[in-house]
C-alpha cells in the first residue's frame, strides 16, 4: 500500500555480460514519486535516464535504456528485482554502458537490496490496473493482459532443444516471495552455437559458465547442471518483469506470454501505455483516477 525506497546505499562490482567490461553499480535511495533512475557517471556530466518505455533504445538480446548519446544496457535483471520486490524508488548509478551480469540472474541484486534494507515511504503507491484485455500476435508467439485481483503470469517456451523443449508455468499471483524463491535465481542461457557470431558482432564478451546457462547441441554444458528442470521458462518470466518496470508502476493485471522475448515483452508494453482507456490508476487515496494521472503515464508511450 506504500511506496518503498532503500534504506541506505549499497554497491557491487561485475562485468557486462555484452561488453565484457568491468562495471561498478551503486544503488540509492530516492524520495516517493521519483521512480528508479539509471545515471551515468563515466562521463564529464552525469547522464539520468529514467527507467520509462519512453526511453527504450533497443531490445537486442538485452533491455537497452538510452537518452541522446548515452545509453544502458541489460538492465532488465536489476529492474526485475526492483519490480518483483515491490521497490518503488530508486536512483541507479553506474560507470559505464552496461550493468554488471553478476551469476546472470536477479537473486545478486535482491542480495543487495535486502542488504541496503527496504524503507516504507509515506506516500501511497499506485498501481495499473488492467480493465480491459489487449493482446499482441506475431506468428506463432503471442502476449496478452487481462484483468485480474493482482499481478498473475502463464509463461510457454517452446525450444527444439532435447534439454529445453516446451516449457509452462503459472505463477498466481506472483508476490514478492514467489519472485524471490522461484524466478530471482533464474539464469539467463545461451547457445554454443551463436557464441561465435555474437562475438564476431561484439556481444556476449563477458559470457561465461559462471553467469549464463550454456547448451551445445544436446545438453547443458555447465558442470553444476540447472537450478531448475524449466529454468528456462523461469527466466523468461524474470525478463518479464524487469520488462514491465518500464510501465513505472506495478501491474495488476494477469500476462500470458507464447514464445516471448524483450522485443514481444515491449510491445505490450508500449500497447498498455498508448490505450488508457484499457487501464485505471489504482490510488489508494482517490480510488480509480483518471483524467490528468492517466494522460501523465500515458504519455510514457510517446518518445
Amino acid at each position: 500500500m506504500y511506496q518503498q525506497t532503500l534504506a541506505e546505499k549499497v554497491s557491487c562490482t561485475g562485468i557486462g555480460l555484452h561488453s565484457g567490461a568491468p562495471t561498478q553499480l551503486s544503488l540509492h535511495p530516492a524520495r516517493a514519486d521519483e521512480g528508479i533512475t539509471f545515471v551515468r557517471t563515466d562521463g564529464r556530466v552525469p547522464v539520468e535516464i529514467p527507467a520509462r518505455a519512453r526511453e527504450l533504445a533497443s531490445t537486442q538480446l538485452a533491455t537497452t535504456l538510452g537518452r541522446g548519446q548515452a545509453s544502458i544496457r541489460t538492465v532488465e535483471h536489476l529492474l526485475a528485482a526492483l519490480f518483483g520486490l515491490g521497490i518503488d524508488n530508486v536512483r541507479v548509478e553506474v560507470d559505464g554502458p552496461e550493468l554488471p551480469v553478476m551469476d546472470g540472474s536477479a537473486a545478486p541484486f535482491v542480495y543487495l537490496i535486502r542488504s541496503a534494507g527496504v524503507f516504507r515511504q509515506r506516500e501511497r503507491r499506485r498501481s495499473l490496473r488492467i480493465r480491459r484485455s489487449i493482446e499482441i500476435r506475431d506468428g506463432d508467439r503471442r502476449i496478452a493482459v487481462e484483468p485480474a485481483r493482482d499481478f498473475r503470469v502463464h509463461y510457454a517456451v517452446d525450444f527444439d532443444h532435447p534439454a529445453i523443449g516446451r516449457q509452462e508455468l503459472s505463477l498466481a499471483p506472483l508476490d514478492t516471495e514467489r519472485f524471490d524463491r522461484e524466478i530471482s535465481g533464474a539464469r539467463t542461457f545461451g547457445f554454443l552455437r551463436d557464441v561465435r557470431t555474437l562475438w564476431m558482432s561484439g556481444l556476449a564478451r563477458g559470457g561465461s559458465l559462471d553467469n549464463a546457462v550454456l547448451l551445445d547441441d544436446k545438453r547443458v554444458v555447465n558442470p553444476q547442471g540447472l537450478r531448475w528442470a524449466d529454468e528456462f521458462v523461469r527466466h523468461k518470466i524474470l525478463d518479464l518483469c524487469g520488462d514491465l518496470a518500464l510501465l513505472g508502476m506495478p501491474l495488476i493485471g494477469h500476462v500470458h506470454v507464447e514464445r516471448g522475448g524483450h522485443t514481444l515483452h515491449q510491445r505490450l508494453v508500449k500497447a498498455i501505455l498508448e490505450r488508457p482507456e484499457a487501464w485505471v490508476i489504482d490510488d489508494p487515496e482517490r480510488g480509480f483516477a483518471r483524467g490528468v494521472t492517466l494522460s501523465r503515464v500515458a504519455a510514457a508511450a510517446r518518445v
